[in-house]
Formats: C-alpha cells, sequence, structure tokens
C-alpha cells in the first residue's frame, strides 16, 4: 500500500494558523476549519496505520478509502483561504461524505482484520544446500578469521514486531535448557539464560534486527564470561549494525560469482561443475546480453536470481534475453520471482516511517540509472511539503537531509562520493526502482511518461515527470487533466512537449527543466503565473534573462537559474522573501536590496566587484545563510570579514578569486562560525599560518573539509590539522615568497602516528617542506597529490641510505600524484628521486596507481 498521505502533513498546520490568525472570518467558519483540522488528523493518522500494511494484504475497500482521502487533501490544499466561507463549507460536506462512507461500508483501517499472512519468501532461503551456495568463500573465511581473533561481529534480523518472550523461549529451546513453565515473564526468562549460558562457551546468531531497542532487550540476556562467546547478529539497517557494533558489510558478487549464479538457475543440471561449460552454451549474443543484465544487478544476489529465473523460463533466444533486459525495475510486474523479489524488498519499505516512504516514492520521478544530485532532491521534498520542522534549532534543509540518509542507512538508495568522500548524488538500484515505480503508479503518486507505457490509468495526474519527447508523449500532455498537477520534472528530450502545456498549470509547486534547452521560448513571462511554485529549476537551460513576474511567486522558496548566460537579476527578486536556496552563476549581478532576503540559507554563487560594495553589506544581513560562495571580482574589501563575522549558522563557506590579483586579503582575523564543516578558500584569500589563526578553535572538529592558502606551514600547522578528527579533505596551498614572505624550509615536516584520523584525500602544493609519514598516521587516505623539492628532499634518508617519505605507513593509499620541483637539483638527481618514488609506490602493500611524476627541466650535470 503506497504510503503517501497526500497534503495532509502540510495542510493541517496551515488550518491551524487560520483559526490561530488575526483574520476576519465569517462567522461560524472558525468553527468549520477546527472541525476541518481535527477530522483531517484522524484520517492523516488513519492513513499511517494502512501505509504499514502491505498492498497485497489490504481490503480493496481500504485502498479505495484511502486513495479518496489523499485525492481530497491535494483538493483542499489549493483551495484553502481565509474569507472564504463557500469553499470551506464545501470542503467539509465532502469530508462528511468520505466520513459517513467510511462507516457505511465498515472499512478496517488497518491489519487487525486482515486474511491469511503471506509467506515470508526468505524461508526458502534458509534452506538451500551450503553446496548451491554462490559466492560466499571469501565472506566465510573473513568472517571466520573476525571470530577467531575475538571480536563481536554485528550484521542483520529478528522480525520486525519481535515477541521477546518467545525469542527467549526459543534460544533456551535451541540451547538445549529446556523449560516448561508457561508463567514465566521477559525478565525471568533473561535471568534463566544468563544463569545457563555464564559459565559455557557459546556462538549465537541472532538474525535481522530492525530495532536497537529490541537488541538491547536481547543483549541483557547473553552474558559476558571469561570461557569465551561469540555474538553474530544481521541488520539490514547500517546505524542499528554501527550501534551494535563494529559492522562487517557483506560485499556485492564478482562478476564471476555472479556469472556462475545465473548459470546455474538458467541451466539447472546441465554442465553443472563447469561454470565454464555454461559459458560454452552461450553464443556470442547471448554471452553479451547476459553480461548486460549482470551489471544491472550490480552484483546483487536478490536480483540476479530474480533475473536469471526469468530467463531460464525464456527461450535462449537473443531477443527475448534483450526483452528481459529493457523491462529491468519496472517491465516484469506479473513474473512470480519478480513478486517474490519485491516482497522481500518491501520488507525494508514498509518498516519506514511514512515521510521517508513519501520522500522515497518521490525517486521513481527519475529515469532508471540516473545520478540525482543530492541537495536538488532535498530541495524537491521541502517545496513539496514532504519535509517538517521536528526539532527546533534545525533548518529544513537539515532535517531533509537526514531523511536522505536514513534511506541510504536502509539500503534504498546508492550513495555516490567525491573526492572527500562525502556524499553529494545517488542513484536507485533498478530493482528498488521498480517496487517504488510499481506503488507509485498504483496509488497516482506519480505520471511517469517514457514512452514505455508504464504512466498511471489515471486522468488526473499529481506529479508528472516526461521523461520521452515522441509525438503519442506530446499528445498524452494535451489531452490530459493538467490542472492539478503538484510537480513537474522533464528531461531533455522532452522539452518542447513540456513547455507548451506548461499554462495549464494551475496548482504547480516544484518546476524543473534542467538541462533542457530553453533557447527558443519567445518568453519566459508565463512563469508569473505559477503562484503556488516553490521550486524552480532553471539549469543549464540557456536563458538570458527572468522576467519581471517572477515578483509574482510570493511563496518560491528555491531558484537555480546557474550556468546560464545570465547576466543580471530582474530588480523584483529582492521581494521573494520566502526565498531559502538561490543558485546563479558568479557573474550574474544581483540587485541592491538582496538584504531583505532573510530567509535566504544558501546563496551559491554571489560575485562581488568593486561597484558592488554595497552588496558585502547586505550580505551580513542573510545570518540564516548555511552555505555561501563568493566569487571576488575587485580588490580585497576588509568589510567581507566583519560581514563573515555575522553569519553565525555558515557550514560551507567557498571565497574564489577572479580578480587576478594575487595579494588581496588576509582572513586572519577571522573567527569560524561553531559549525562550519567545509571552507574552500583560493589564491589571494589567506591565513599567514594556521596555528596563528583565530579561526582554528577547538569547535572545528566535525564533519570537516578545509581547503585553503597558507603563507607557510609549519610543523605545528600539521600538529593542529592532523587532530582535527573529522577532517576529511585537505587542499593546501602554501604560497610564501609569492606573497613577500620569505619562507625558509628547515628539514621536513613530520605527519606522526594518530594524526588526520579521517583524512581520505590531501594536496600539498607550493612551497612545501618534504613530508614524511610515520606508522599510524593518515589510516584512511586514499589520494595523496603532493610536490617535492628534489633539493630539499635529498636530506632524508631511507633505512638502506635511500629516500624514505615513509609512503608505505599509510594503509588505505590508491592514487599518487607527485609533481617535482627541480630548482637546484641536477638531472642526475631528479631521475634518482623519481626511481626510489617510484620503487617505493611499487612494493607498497595496496600497489596504489602512481599517475605520473611530473617535473621541470632540471639543471645540467
Amino acid at each position: 500500500m503506497e504510503v503517501m498521505t497526500g497534503a495532509l502533513p502540510s495542510l493541517i498546520p496551515k488550518l491551524a494558523n487560520l483559526v490561530a490568525g488575526e483574520y476576519n472570518l465569517q462567522k461560524g467558519v472558525k468553527g468549520d476549519i477546527m472541525f476541518l483540522q481535527e477530522e483531517l488528523e484522524s484520517m492523516r493518522d488513519a492513513l499511517e496505520e494502512i501505509s504499514k500494511v502491505p498492498a497485497d494484504q489490504l481490503p480493496n475497500r481500504d485502498k479505495i478509502w484511502a486513495r479518496n482521502v489523499r485525492e481530497l487533501s491535494y483538493d483542499i490544499e489549493p483551495k484553502i483561504r481565509h474569507k472564504m466561507a463557500t469553499e470551506i463549507r464545501t470542503i467539509k460536506r465532502r469530508i462528511v461524505e468520505v466520513h459517513e462512507r467510511h462507516i457505511r461500508y465498515e472499512i478496517n483501517l488497518g491489519p487487525d482484520k486482515l486474511g491469511n499472512a503471506a509467506v515470508d519468501p526468505r524461508i526458502f532461503g534458509q534452506y538451500t544446500e551450503l553446496k548451491e551456495l554462490v559466492g560466499i568463500d571469501e565472506t566465510r573465511d573473513e568472517l571466520i578469521d573476525i571470530m577467531m581473533e575475538g571480536n563481536v561481529v554485528p550484521m542483520k534480523q529478528v522480525s520486525q514486531t519481535p515477541d521477546l518472550k518467545k525469542l527467549f523461549k526459543s534460544l533456551l529451546y535451541d540451547l538445549g535448557k529446556y523449560i516448561n513453565e508457561e508463567s514465566l515473564d521477559e525478565r525471568q526468562l533473561i535471568n534463566v539464560l544468563r544463569e545457563f549460558l555464564q559459565e559455557r562457551r557459546y556462538l549465537i546468531v541472532i538474525d535481522d534486527i530492525w530495532d536497537i531497542s529490541v537488541w538491547k532487550m536481547i543483549r541483557c540476556a547473553l552474558p559476558d564470561n571469561d570461557i569465551g562467546y561469540i555474538i553474530v547478529t544481521t541488520t539490514r539497517i547500517s546505524d542499528v549494525a554501527e550501534k551494535v557494533g563494529g559492522a562487517y558489510k557483506l560485499k556485492p558478487l564478482s562478476l564471476n560469482n555472479s556469472r556462475e549464479l545465473m548459470y546455474k538457475i538458467i541451466f539447472g543440471n546441465e554442465n553443472r561443475e563447469n561454470t565454464k561449460d555454461k559459458e560454452i552454451c552461450l553464443d556470442e549474443e547471448l554471452a553479451e546480453v547476459s553480461n548486460k543484465i549482470l551489471k544491472k544487478c550490480a552484483g546483487v544476489p536478490l536480483a540476479i536470481i530474480t533475473m536469471a529465473s526469468v530467463l531460464a523460463c525464456k527461450a535462449r533466444n537473443e531477443m527475448e534475453w534483450y526483452e528481459v533486459y529493457n523491462s529491468i525495475g519496472v517491465g516484469i510486474e506479473n513474473n512470480l520471482d519478480v513478486g517474490n523479489m519485491r516482497k522481500i524488498l518491501s520488507f525494508s519499505y514498509y518498516d519506514m516511517a511514512s515521510h521517508l516512504k513519501t520522500c522515497l516514492l518521490y525517486l521513481s520521478m527519475f529515469p532508471e540509472d540516473y545520478k540525482i544530485e543530492k541537495d536538488r532532491l532535498i530541495w524537491m521534498w521541502i517545496a513539496e511539503g514532504f519535509v517538517q520542522y521536528v526539532k527546533q534549532g534545525k533548518s529544513l534543509f537539515e532535517h531533509g537531509e537526514s531523511y536522505f540518509n536514513e534511506l541510504i542507512n536502509r539500503g534504498m538508495i546508492q550513495p555516490i562520493y567525491n573526492q572527500a568522500g562525502m556524499i553529494y548524488e545517488c542513484r536507485v538500484h533498478d530493482m528498488v526502482l521498480g517496487l517504488i515505480c510499481s506503488l507509485s503508479n498504483g496509488e497516482n503518486f506519480v505520471t511517469t511518461l517514457n514512452g514505455l507505457g508504464h504512466g498511471s490509468p489515471s486522468n488526473m495526474i499529481r506529479r508528472l515527470s516526461v521523461q520521452n519527447g515522441n509525438e503519442s508523449q506530446a499528445m498524452t500532455l494535451q489531452t490530459r487533466n493538467l490542472q492539478q498537477v503538484r510537480s513537474v520534472v522533464a528531461f531533455p528530450d522532452a522539452t518542447a512537449s513540456v513547455v507548451t502545456v506548461l499554462r495549464s498549470f494551475r496548482v504547480l509547486r516544484v518546476l524543473d527543466l534542467q538541462d533542457c534547452d530553453l533557447s527558443q521560448c519567445c518568453s519566459l513571462k508565463y512563469l508569473g503565473n505559477l503562484f503556488h511554485l516553490r521550486y524552480l529549476g532553471l539549469c543549464n537551460t540557456s536563458i538570458t534573462q527572468l522576467p519581471e513576474e517572477i515578483v509574482n511567486l510570493q511563496l518560491l522558496q528555491i531558484l537555480d537559474v546557474w550556468n546560464n548566460k545570465m547576466y543580471c537579476l530582474p530588480s523584483t527578486i529582492v521581494q521573494l522573501r520566502y526565498l531559502m536556496c538561490l543558485y546563479i552563476d558568479g557573474f550574474t549581478r544581483v540587485p541592491n536590496g538582496i538584504g531583505s532576503l532573510t530567509s535566504l540559507e544558501e546563496l551559491t554563487f554571489l560575485g562581488i566587484y568593486d561597484s558592488t560594495v554595497d552588496i558585502i553589506e547586505e550580505l551580513g544581513q542573510l545570518t540564516e545563510l548555511r552555505v555561501l560562495h563568493i566569487v571576488l571580482f575587485g580588490e580585497w574589501n576588509d568589510k567581507l570579514v566583519e560581514c563573515l563575522h555575522k553569519l553565525k549558522k555558515l557550514k560551507y563557506l567557498y571565497i574564489k578569486d577572479r580578480s587576478g590579483q594575487l595579494n588581496i586579503g588576509g582572513l586572519d582575523a577571522w573567527v569560524a562560525p561553531p559549525n562550519l564543516q567545509i571552507l574552500n578558500t583560493r589564491s589571494g584569500c589567506w591565513f599567514t599560518t594556521l596555528s596563528a589563526s583565530a579561526w582554528m578553535n577547538p569547535s572545528l572538529l566535525q564533519d570537516l573539509s578545509l581547503s585553503t592558502t597558507v603563507r607557510e606551514l609549519q610543523q605545528d600547522d600539521i600538529i593542529i590539522l592532523g587532530s582535527l578528527p573529522a577532517l576529511r579533505y585537505l587542499n593546501l596551498m602554501i604560497v610564501g615568497e609569492d606573497l613577500g614572505v620569505h619562507n625558509e624550509i628547515h628539514g621536513e615536516c613530520i605527519v606522526g602516528a594518530g594524526l588526520f584520523p579521517s583524512l581520505v584525500y590531501c594536496q600539498l602544493w607550493g612551497n612545501v617542506a618534504p613530508i614524511v609519514f610515520q606508522r599510524g598516521a593518515m589510516p584512511r587516505l586514499r589520494t595523496l597529490d603532493f610536490r617535492l623539492s628534489v633539493q630539499e628532499v635529498r636530506g632524508i634518508n631511507g633505512r638502506d641510505g635511500g629516500i624514505d617519505l615513509g609512503l608505505r605507513n599509510l594503509p588505505s593509499l590508491q592514487k599518487v600524484w607527485v609533481h617535482l620541483d627541480p630548482e637546484g637539483a641536477n638531472k642526475a638527481e631528479v631521475k634518482e628521486l623519481e626511481a626510489e618514488l617510484t620503487r617505493a609506490i611499487k612494493i607498497h602493500p595496496n600497489h596504489p596507481q602512481l599517475y605520473g611524476i611530473q617535473d621541470e627541466d632540471a639543471d645540467d650535470e
């Protein structure tokens, strides 16, 4: 059952505001509004209960009631206004009708009166013979090694709603301890278990834990002892695994193991002993398509088994196999094995809170294999009203970010990381996308036009994803009812067909045309008629200006016009008081009065010119800013540091110099806000030394990514930076003499044990002393990019008389870039250093990739 509670989460607070506000409501209207509020709260609670029940276990009449309530909530939301007595009484009459129909047909709001429970498809996996299992050898051996070392290994299931009393009795029975007393409560059973295990060595596996509180109860029954014990748990929720103990994460199957698993299912007993023989059974075309299918399955055994089961029922025909490949994710709903797989995936889905289910279903707006930008998605959720304030002091975006992280923790979306190891995009596995598309289409949550015929059959469209611009899709848009559409996401192929119907939308909240070419649109004035719009995404659309009519979008929260040739924003932009996020290009000039946008949380990129110094003063009024990107096109102004002092909520600060002047200004006097996570300054924006800078305060012990310029780097700086426990990305440019500071290098800088515990990327450029890595330093570093002076590094001698930077002491190293400064050295010395570095890389246990040793011409011998 699709969980969506319609517009109720955002609608109910609006009704409360109408009642509490100083509106001149007509007699009796306030009472009607209070009635609506109470009724809708009850309906929301009922919908949330229904959403916990799988669709195939829910009576049709309950589904119909739930759909009617959701559609009603959408209709109410655009109509609700103060001073609209007629509309409110009409709405009240419709709610009464829905309620009376509920009573008339005895609708059950929940699972209490459901029929027989469905069979759990996971049961079959518990009785598979060991010889039939594929790809477990490496994992088995790793787990054995871990257990032999005496570590506790948490991983996966008990049940979503466990009966702990029954669980403890079952555990005692499995241990050979029989009890006849049925009256023992949980506490007494825990005591019996503890007493029984206290003097025994034991190994216990607890499968599929869903909640940490359940684990804590179970753990009470399993005593620590001096004889020896091992507890292995499994969970599909990463947060639970981390709280239970150190998590062992199962790896995807290799391509060879994936192929072996697929062929076992397709070919049965044919050539069972030799996987290579099975490959011979496939001609070149079938081998190609099977590899494509395996690539889509991404090493997930459940996906491989499901797809192989489908192929086993097909003729060994290239066309039929390509039909399966093309339908992965959305086109095989009626297949029994796909149904079983969906049931398995749905265990995680139905365990989620209703707001998470809603946010997950929204991802059906995007095509298969699409990389979805994290921030873009969260802002869309906010504009749709899916994100609600829960914790005081946290912004809506921060709440939405917690939703995003929870979906990752539950394995429903796959994170994509940048160099710093930070998540900036996500994708949805095809199998999960198939599940959410099925739920979304069935409940008219999203209508998808992609040429595959999987759009919702309902004529009333609530959310529209247009992925194909062929004539049939254009005709569909011309003939469907678009007046109630809340979200439109269009992709480049569908640009023309969407633009022609934009005037049809009446209650649109989200319009995202990213990457669509709008250069041929004669005017964008019609955007001013989208009065309900909260999100306007025009990134990379080839537009050159916005119409003054954008002032009509008084509810607009997110405006993205980045990567366009737009040289100025309309003056009316400063009247959009609800604007929380503004994406523009650095050369796009903002009008005077930007200080009135006091709801802004993110501003990217703000260009500052010599002629726009007043903008700096106005910037200081935007005290809600969390993210700020500044591009400097003129001389440094001391007012900028003063302005930055006022922005206490900043978490990300980027300052980029485009003026071409080297010595712009210093940041030594700046004291960073307490929650700063990312600092990125370039070129002329510098610190004298990090150790002397006021901004280096103890509060910066968070998820920090640092990229900046300093005049000199000292050993104390290495120690200070290395002591930041969450520092993951470090990019330092040491400018030294370029800023008039003579920086004499005396020996090397030592990165000692325990320093930089979380760093994954390190780049050191400029006038840098040789860096030596000791054992225990930078345990997570994956990428090292650094510059070495050949002359200075000659003074560092290794154990065998050679040069030793200690690269072997970086256990996670994967990529190395080396740039040599040959000044003061001859060619022979340069070649010798190149050979030493190459050797150090080759003997490293990880065999990291060496992307090249680059140097300028050295002096002749």
